[in-house]
């Protein structure tokens, strides 16, 4: 069975923001353990990975159906159709975000051209578009964590990581509890995540680098790094480290046509997670802070760049 090489509008549509994220999030666990064609993808094992119910799980898994990588059995669930190196042209569109009123709401977030509370109302006029496209698309944004939801029908968007200053900040900050959370007395690695993080960062050194989409790609740093502080075994920790990626994520997502940057990470994150099988923390922790240094010092000159064009 052939796959499409691209997402149809109406195809996309069919999803609810929960499940369009589900549906990514599987694409990124098949693609990040390297499942081959045949194998079974079970429901309570997705939901359990990704940690949410089934229904939107199999809403996902029945919509990678329909594009053509997957394939169910009534009795038995859904298999591959193909191998996860097969799958980029049929899950490109589901993986961009290529939706015009998101991206031009984003644009305008970055350049501070809206005002920090919105109602439905205005957005529909300012962008032309009926209340149940927007609220689908401010549901996804929502899910993303850049906006929350007041009184009525206003929204408030949330402070971002938009500016070089606010940039560095949050460099330093991790600079300063990454690298320690790998010295803590508490640190525990898990051999299984270890070789799917080793596996996923390897796929990009491999030329995931340059195939890979924004999306995906800012998903398997934020999966390194948020998993890390999760070994760390300190709740603050990962939850500093988990509201840090949501409030730079519209900034790296627009950065990302520096892509050869996205292979040097990846490969400093390997040396990272050598060192931490080898239970050399030290060196480790070392790497890590060269490592958040180095990505700093570049992301402050694309920060920089991005800021002049605005």
């Amino acid at each position: 069975m052939s796959a499409p090489d691209a997402l149809p509008d109406s195809l996309a549509s069919e999803l609810t923001p929960l499940q369009l994220r589900v549906a990514r999030e599987i694409v990124a666990l098949v693609r990040r353990e390297g499942r081959r064609g045949g194998e079974h993808l079970p429901e309570v094992h997705i939901a359990q990975h990704i940690g949410t119910s089934r229904s939107p799980v199999q809403a996902a898994l029945r919509h990678l159906s329909r594009l053509g990588v997957l394939q169910q059995d009534a009795n038995r669930g859904f298999f591959l159709v193909k191998d996860a190196k097969d799958w980029d042209g049929a899950v490109a569109s589901l993986l961009s975000t290529d939706d015009p009123v998101y991206l031009q709401i984003a644009d305008d977030v970055l350049q501070k051209i809206l005002p920090e509370e919105v109602t439905e109302a205005d957005l529909m006029r300012r962008y032309g578009v009926a209340r149940s496209s927007l609220r689908k698309v401010l549901s996804r944004i929502s899910e993303e964590g850049w906006i929350e939801q007041s009184m009525g029908h206003g929204w408030r968007f949330l402070p971002l990581i938009d500016s070089l200053k606010s940039y560095e900040e949050s460099y330093l900050f991790r600079q300063f509890i990454e690298p320690g959370s790998l010295l803590g007395a508490t640190f525990s690695f898990q051999p299984a995540e270890l070789a799917s993080l080793r596996a996923e960062q390897q796929r990009i050194v491999n030329g995931g680098f340059e195939s890979m989409t924004a999306i995906e790609l800012f998903e398997a740093n934020s999966r390194f790094h948020e998993t890390l502080a999760e070994w760390g075994n300190n709740r603050f920790v990962l939850q500093s480290v988990r509201r840090i990626n949501q409030l730079r994520r519209l900034v790296e997502y627009r950065q990302a046509s520096v892509r050869g940057t996205r292979r040097t990470q990846a490969s400093e994150h390997l040396a990272i997670l050598d060192a931490i099988e080898k239970l050399d923390m030290v060196q480790a922790a070392g790497l890590m802070r060269t490592h958040l240094d180095g990505a700093r010092r570049g992301k402050l000159k694309q920060a920089e760049a991005f800021t002049s064009e605005a």
